[in-house]
This record gives C-alpha cells, structure tokens and sequence, in this order.
C-alpha cells in the first residue's frame, strides 16, 4: 500500500512544481504605452492617413519620372527660333545626359519634392475632407462622376494656392542649366531654391512674382485634378470583381495610368501656359504676354495650334509610371495607417 501511495502523492507534488516554475518563467509581452496608442489613433484617421499617402505618392511619382519631367518643360517654354531641344525625346534625353550628366535628369527634382510632397498631401486629404464632409449624402455613399468631378476640381485649386511659389522656383532652376543660347554662360554655382525665390521677389515684383501664371495654372489644375480623381475611381470600379475592396496592385496602376493620361490630354495647353508665364519676365527668356488671351493668340499665330502642345509626348511617356505609381503609393500607405485603428477593423477610403 505503501509503495502505492508514495508514487501517487509525489506525482500531483512534481506537477505543481513544474507549473509555479513554467508561471515564474513567463513574461508577458510589453503593452503599447498610452501615446503610442494616441499616436496610432490620430494617423489611423481617414483625412489624416490620405494627407501622409498623398506625400509619400508625391514625392515618388516625380522621382520616378523626374528626367522626363524636366524634358518636358525645356520643351514647352521654347517659342519660335529658340530650338535648343526641337528633338525626339531619346535624342533630347542623350543631350541632356552628355551636356549635364545624371544631374541634369534630376535638376529641380528636389525643389520638386519639397513642393510636391504638401501639394500631393493637401491635394488627397482636402478632396477626402471635401468628398466626406460636403459632397457625400450619407456615410460611404458612392459619388456621380460629375460630383467627383467637381470635389477634385476643389481640392485641385486648394492644394495649388498654398504650394505654387515652389512650383515657379523648380521652374526657373529647370532650364537654369539647359543649352539656352538666350541664356548665355552658365553660372558655375547654382542658386539655391530659398535664394531664387528672394531673387525673383526683389527684382520682378515682390510677392506677386512667386505667383506669376497663377490663373492659368488654377484653370487647368482644377479640370485636370477633378478628370484624374473621376477618371481612377471609375476605372478602379470597374476593374475591381464585384464585392472585391481590394483591387490588385496591377488594376491599381492600370486605373493609375489610364486617369493621369485622359486628364492630362485634355489640360495640357493650360500647362503650358502655365510654363509660359512663370518665365515671363525671365531675362534672356522672357516672353511679352500681356494676359492669357493674348499668350493664346501670340503662341498660335508663331507657332500653329502644335505650339500649345509642346512637350506632351514626353508627357504622356511620364504620365504612366508617374500617376501609376502616384495612385500604388498612395493607396498601399493609406491603407497601412488606417489598418493602425488600434482595436478596430480598417476603414479604408
């Protein structure tokens, strides 16, 4: 009996010494601390994670794309007999490439970024705010075209006015360094991108300079960004399989490339204005525009109905990976915070 009882009342002994020695051992994993959960809770928030997307899309689409980017412009502001880039764009990117180097194919682009970075936040977030707060009937309802239209065309002006002076300073250090006979010698040290600002509001006119080519430019973005954001959206839907909320990577960027084309044909005179009048009073450069009509009339008169759609082939070359990429970035990151909702499932857009 014994024998029997001693086995049995050691067993039950060893086992609960194995458990206070497994309990002693564990350690449970660290809890987020409180601001971290706060700091979650904020990004995760629909207006807030488009408007960190929207920067992040920004700055990657106009990397991607940034030599073609510059070709683009050199094209657009050459008026008659000012012929430096009348070539095909590989012939005008191999000049590019041998006069200037890899340089030459990012000049600007960090300007570019700095602008592009809060114009691409501010642009996605104010039409997100817009679309929820003004134009959406209920919760999630699913916009008309024409509504969408017009909600980018909104978040389009918005975002132009509070980023243009970077765009007419990326501009103007764009061709500071292109073969540009009426330019003269290059200088051997660029000016910097704080420095040519303060150099054109000291010499051409104070703050009105940094804004110069501001109507022309809120003419075409606003059609421009309200075609882009309707165009994506309905070829996103279309592309996605019914009762599909997560198109792939593929449909994305096919949606991506089709919106940034459409739109981009449809205003490109406006950007080429828009170029036009931010070298107006350029020196060596400049044209005489006296408003926009008269750009219109001069610009068609010289240089025939082509002359308002310079520079668009490598354009519609830039527009694929650029809007492609644009919308891939934006929509991956977005979708990344807002999944941060600590305890909640995510709210996508």
């Amino acid at each position: 009996m014994s024998a029997v009882r001693g086995p049995q009342l050691q067993t039950p002994s060893t086992s609960a010494n194995d458990n206070m020695h497994s309990e002693t051992n564990y350690e449970e994993p660290p809890k987020p601390s409180q601001d971290f959960i706060v700091l979650r809770e904020k990004v995760s928030q629909p207006v807030i994670a488009a408007f960190c997307a929207g920067g992040v899309a920004g700055a990657v689409s106009r990397t991607v794309v940034s030599p073609l980017e510059r070709l683009k412009i050199l094209m657009q502001i050459q008026s008659v007999g000012r012929d430096a880039y009348k070539l095909s764009v590989g012939q005008a990117l191999g000049k590019m490439w041998r006069e200037e180097g890899w340089r030459g194919f990012m000049r600007g682009n960090g300007t570019n970024c700095i602008r592009i970075v809060p114009y691409s936040a501010v642009q996605f977030s104010s039409y997100n705010f817009y679309k929820r707060n003004i134009f959406e009937p209920f919760p999630g309802a699913d916009l008309a075209p024409l509504t969408r239209l017009v909600c980018g065309g909104v978040a389009g002006i918005t975002s132009v006015f509070l980023t243009y002076p970077l765009d007419i300073v990326r501009t103007r250090l764009s061709i500071q360094t292109a073969s540009f006979a009426e330019l003269g010698d290059k200088p051997k040290k660029l000016p910097g991108m704080w420095q040519t600002m303060s150099h054109m509001m000291k010499t051409e006119g104070g703050v009105s300079a940094i804004y110069r080519g501001i109507i022309p430019t809120v003419a075409g973005v606003a059609p421009y960004v309200g075609l882009n954001f309707m165009v994506y959206e309905s070829v996103r839907k279309y592309l996605t399989p019914e009762g599909d909320r997560h198109p792939s990577a593929a449909r994305r960027l096919l949606a991506g490339a089709i919106s940034g084309a459409v739109a981009q044909t449809c205003t490109y005179p406006f950007d080429v204005l828009r170029r036009r009048f931010q070298i107006n009073t350029m020196s060596g450069m400049g044209y005489q525009y006296k408003s926009i009509t008269d750009a219109i009339r001069m610009i068609v008169r010289h240089e025939g109905i082509r002359g308002l759609y310079k520079g668009i082939v490598p354009n519609l070359l830039k527009v694929a990976p650029s809007m492609a990429s644009s919308w891939l970035s934006f929509e991956m990151t977005r979708d990344f915070l807002v999944s941060l909702k600590p305890e909640s499932e995510p709210e996508f857009l």
